[in-house]
């Protein structure tokens, strides 16, 4: 499977300087962490969920996660449970993106595993909530048992959003200990989520439309702590995703859009702009901006609609790709100007930098010259 497979090659060809490569279940969990982009989360009590995921990874989605925890009622599990099996069966295995399956307990996984028989093959891994080391090692020791009985790579996304990973007293004994557990099993986690959702409610906040996670400052605390903890280029890093965004329709506005006018007027897109800030994406685009600088990699999503920017946001440009490779060009350090002319590229502060760009750049490929979000949203977009 690749990225932006929904737009036709000759489209493709004038937007990409290097077109995104292939990836797929097997590939390596570096690589595939990566390509996650945005996952989308459905409730795993959708009566056409196996048709729900053919359109969805035709309009490009490449990861999805069938959820049976906090998105259905207790009382819905044991038919939430076989409506999964049931529906993951007819799932066509060459329409699939990246599947996962966000359980409630341990048990679940080598239960949903072994009921699914020879449909086990389509789903590359388990969401686990509530991730701190006590419960987590026994939702590690549960996906290692499913790998086994299956025959299967089965990976890891621990969910980091319990009250005791927020509060101030107990937060850096949580994800210290979370941090030695996920060093000694690194071979079954591919990324490290945040939920934003369970995180505000420790408070009883939940973030306007007209705000990002970033402005609220609780949770973003936590989130430089997750990244400082996880994220470090220092060959221990584990790729953490960033949280949801809860709005899909647009409502009242208390402030300006956040999407300057001049970008989409150089490309004659203002309609463009006036749909995604009637849609209230404007917003998003700003969170998942900041997801980026903030060390964060993709986003979880609850609606299509949010995938294309995410995965546009994702494209390396041009400048960065130029930056990227003179950096890892010079092996010895020093510095130089850019290839652009406007900026001092230094080899090795900029290393790791460069090292996670290029990474990037396999996945979701490198802009062509001139080429930037608005034509690579509106090209995935219009493609639908």
């Amino acid at each position: 499977m690749r990225h932006f497979h929904q737009i036709d090659a000759a489209r493709r060809a004038a937007l990409f300087h290097r077109e995104p490569g292939d990836f797929g279940r097997d590939s390596a969990a570096d690589l595939l962490a990566v390509a996650l982009g945005a996952t989308l989360y459905s409730p795993a009590t959708r009566p056409r969920l196996a048709a729900d995921v053919h359109r969805c990874a035709a309009l490009g989605v490449r990861s999805m996660v069938l959820c049976l925890e906090d998105s259905i009622s207790d009382a819905d599990v044991p038919a939430a449970e076989a409506n999964l099996v049931a529906q993951v069966r007819a799932i066509d295995p060459a329409l699939a993106p990246l599947l996962f399956v966000r359980v409630r307990t341990p048990e679940q996984i080598p239960d949903l595993t072994r009921r699914l028989g020879p449909a086990a093959a389509l789903i590359t891994g388990y969401v686990l909530p509530k991730f701190e080391a006590g419960s987590g090692k026994l939702y590690l020791d549960a996906t290692a048992e499913a790998a086994d009985l299956a025959g299967l790579r089965l990976l890891a996304m621990p969910v980091i959003e319990t009250r005791d990973a927020l509060y101030r007293e107990t937060r850096t004994a949580v994800l210290t200990d979370v941090a030695t557990l996920l060093d000694q099993r690194r071979e079954q986690i591919l990324a490290v989520r945040l939920g934003g959702t369970d995180l505000c409610s420790a408070y009883g906040l939940r973030r306007p439309r007209d705000l990002t996670i970033y402005d609220i400052h609780l949770v973003a605390s936590l989130i430089a702590d997750v990244v400082n903890v996880f994220g470090r280029a220092d060959g221990t890093a584990f790729t953490v995703t960033g949280p949801v965004w809860e709005y899909f329709s647009a409502g009242e506005r208390l402030f300006k859009p956040l999407l300057r006018e001049s970008p989409f007027a150089e490309n004659s897109a203002e309609v463009l702009r006036a749909q995604l800030i009637t849609a209230d994406l404007d917003g998003f685009i700003r969170e998942v901006t900041l997801d980026k600088a903030n060390g964060l990699t993709g986003k979880t999503v609850i609606h299509p609609s949010h995938v294309a920017a995410v995965h546009a946001l994702s494209v390396v440009s041009h400048e960065e790709f130029s930056d990227a490779t003179d950096i890892l060009g010079i092996p010895a350090g020093g510095a130089m100007a850019s290839s652009y002319a406007n900026k001092m590229n230094e080899a090795k502060p900029h290393r790791a930098w460069a090292e996670r760009t290029l990474l990037r750049a396999e996945v979701f490929g490198v802009a062509a010259p001139n080429v930037g979000f608005v034509d690579l949203f509106d090209a995935a977009v219009s493609a639908r």
